[in-house]
């Protein structure tokens, strides 16, 4: 009897975390060590300890950053590397009748593990550029930030309203265009793995639409992948108050091109949203004004 493996792929912050912790809660095994939370996520990142080391060992040895940020694919496996991914793989299998794992890095190595998993099903999540980049920058701002609130009154009172907006505004002038690249990077493989795989090994949900239809993802993962899950409601675990503002990044992007790569992107992967989901109302974004050193950031909200 074949094992039932569910491989769990979207970019960084994209709500991997989230939709794991709800397979979670329904009963599918994520792995026998999880990764805890940190400031970036307090929830939990619910990720496999044995493949998140796995990808980060992996990476540093091809000289990248291990957090996966890069705007680069994964050169070829070693043999040690794939030998080692292999028993990984057959520990995991001889463990659980059916288990799943979720890492964003994941994107970073699908080609591998098409080959090495050839039955396996892919949920994957897709979460748009301006969503996606601002919350990068948000997470990356808040841990930079937390220095400062621990200072004496004044000094935190200095930081919040004298240099927290120039500083914020420098974040996303030297950030935006970065994280976009890694952003198409990670969604090209999204692309390229969705269009290699049978059409009855996928389905791709958009982070706009979890909360509303929990009901269709599980419903999919119980009776047509057979899953044996039990249904956990959805908004027992979703906290609004977690999401970070939107800022849309368009102005700080340099290179045109690369906001028409990304919107192109974008659409032809929601091309491969199942069409059951009901469209939920889009979070505002916000736009950051043109200002002089004297003046404050006024944030406007933006249809979408």
């Amino acid at each position: 009897m074949n094992n039932n493996i569910l491989i769990i792929a979207g970019m960084h912050r994209s709500e991997t975390s989230l939709l794991s912790q709800w397979l979670n809660r329904c009963g599918l095994n994520l792995g026998e060590q999880l990764l805890g939370a940190n400031i970036g996520n307090i929830e939990g990142h619910f990720e496999d300890v044995d493949f998140y080391r796995f990808h980060e060992d992996t990476l540093e040895s091809n000289h990248l950053p291990k957090s996966g940020l890069i705007a680069s694919t994964v050169p070829e496996l070693s043999t040690y590397q794939k030998e080692k991914l292999k028993s990984i793989i057959s520990f995991k299998n001889k463990m659980n009748r059916q288990w799943g794992w979720k890492d964003p890095r994941i994107c970073l190595f699908l080609a591998h593990y098409r080959e090495l998993i050839p039955d396996a099903y892919y949920l994957n999540i897709i979460r748009d550029y301006k969503s996606t980049v601002s919350s990068l920058i948000s997470r990356d701002f808040k841990c930079y930030e937390s220095k400062y609130l621990t200072r004496n009154w004044l000094l935190k009172g200095i930081w919040k309203n004298l240099r927290r907006g120039k500083k914020l505004r420098k974040f996303y002038l030297e950030q935006s265009e970065y994280y976009l690249n890694v952003w198409i990077t990670y969604n090209e493989e999204l692309l390229k793995n969705i269009q290699n795989l049978p059409d009855d090994r996928f389905m791709v949900v958009d982070h706009q639409k979890l909360y509303e239809d929990d009901k269709y993802i599980f419903s999919k993962l119980k009776n047509t992948w057979n899953f044996s899950l039990k249904y956990y409601d959805f908004k027992k675990i979703f906290k609004e108050n977690l999401l970070s503002r939107v800022i849309d990044i368009d102005p700080f992007i340099k290179d045109k091109t690369l906001l028409e790569k990304a919107q192109n992107l974008q659409k032809e992967l929601k091309k491969y949203v199942y069409e059951e989901c009901t469209i939920k109302k889009l979070a505002p974004v916000y736009t950051m004004r043109p200002r002089s050193a004297e003046s404050k950031r006024i944030p406007v909200a933006r249809a979408n």
